[in-house]
């Protein structure tokens, strides 16, 4: 038998009870990974993230990633959740730990200021489709509950990714995307035809200090919605340098904040950078704060 320590932890926030809830077992080194799925299962986040010892020199720790039903690549929220619980335990002054996750070995900053932590999340190679066509625009307005002419037209339907994978659905309207119901079974059989498990639908607001508010729905992975995503904001990123959206020719970054999961009345924010090359998207960087909300022991 062995003591596990579990967080709960909300990131994209430092308020608790807002932001994205995630699990973190920080000594996870003994689990199996029906052990972790199952506990996964029991916190019933989005994500639960488990934190490994390193045994090599080219990383510090080893993360892995569930959600109730399933072992993804990577995930922003418990990323970010992780390192804020691994910094607190270890009273870390900051500095750059190197995890190892499914989607590579990736950087993450620890920034000590105001006396507490802001993680900044280097995420994977980004990656931008080419556009759906219009038949499956039609097939996810349908699974949206909306009207084609309600997805923005001069903006293309893609997917992205910087290690795991969202589609991206710009739609016009605020007030329509917090009134989204989007049905999870149509959503689930265009995952199956697309391979792509996530649905970020977003708005734009250039007008506005918050550039971004969106929501993100992934049934067939067992979210029905989450409320604040590292994993769609990043792409998002990428998705919006690819196809020279709201773009400074100029600047070899791009820089905004988002604004998610206000309609399930668990808003957070958090921050993206770009780095551009050739005005493609080179890397991809989120910045989020995070409370630990509680934290209790298991003997497994």
């Amino acid at each position: 038998m062995k003591v596990y320590k579990i967080y709960q932890v909300d990131s994209f926030t430092r308020e608790r009870f807002r932001g994205n809830p995630a699990g973190v077992v920080l000594n996870a080194d003994g689990l199996t990974e029906e052990h972790m799925q199952r506990i996964a299962r029991e916190l019933n986040n989005s994500e639960t993230a488990f934190i490994f010892e390193s045994d090599s020199p080219e990383y510090d720790i080893e993360v892995r990633f569930f959600t109730p039903t399933t072992e993804v690549p990577i995930c922003g929220h418990a990323t970010i959740a992780a390192h804020y619980v691994y910094a607190k335990e270890n009273h870390s002054v900051g500095g750059r730990v190197i995890q190892k996750t499914k989607a590579g070995i990736l950087p993450v900053d620890v920034v000590w200021k105001d006396n507490d932590y802001s993680i900044i999340m280097t995420q994977g190679t980004p990656e931008v489709s080419e556009p759906f066509d219009d038949s499956i625009r039609k097939q996810l307005a349908n699974a949206l509950g909306i009207s084609e002419t309600d997805i923005c037209r001069e903006y293309p339907i893609a997917i992205s990714s910087t290690g795991h994978s969202k589609v991206m659905i710009p739609i016009y309207s605020n007030e329509l995307l917090h009134k989204l119901k989007p049905k999870a079974d149509k959503l689930t059989e265009i995952s199956n035809q697309i391979s792509c498990n996530g649905y970020y639908v977003f708005t734009l607001n250039p007008q506005d200090e918050i550039l971004v508010h969106g929501r993100m729905f992934a049934p067939s992975i067992g979210i029905s919605e989450d409320p604040v995503t590292g994993n769609a904001n990043g792409p998002l990123g990428a998705y919006l340098v690819y196809y020279n959206i709201l773009q400074d020719a100029t600047s070899n970054s791009f820089d905004f904040d988002i604004m998610q999961g206000e309609a399930i009345k668990r808003d957070g924010t958090m921050h993206v950078h770009v780095v551009k090359e050739k005005n493609r998207p080179k890397l991809v960087q989120i910045t989020g704060n995070a409370v630990i909300t509680f934290s209790t022991e298991i003997k497994i």
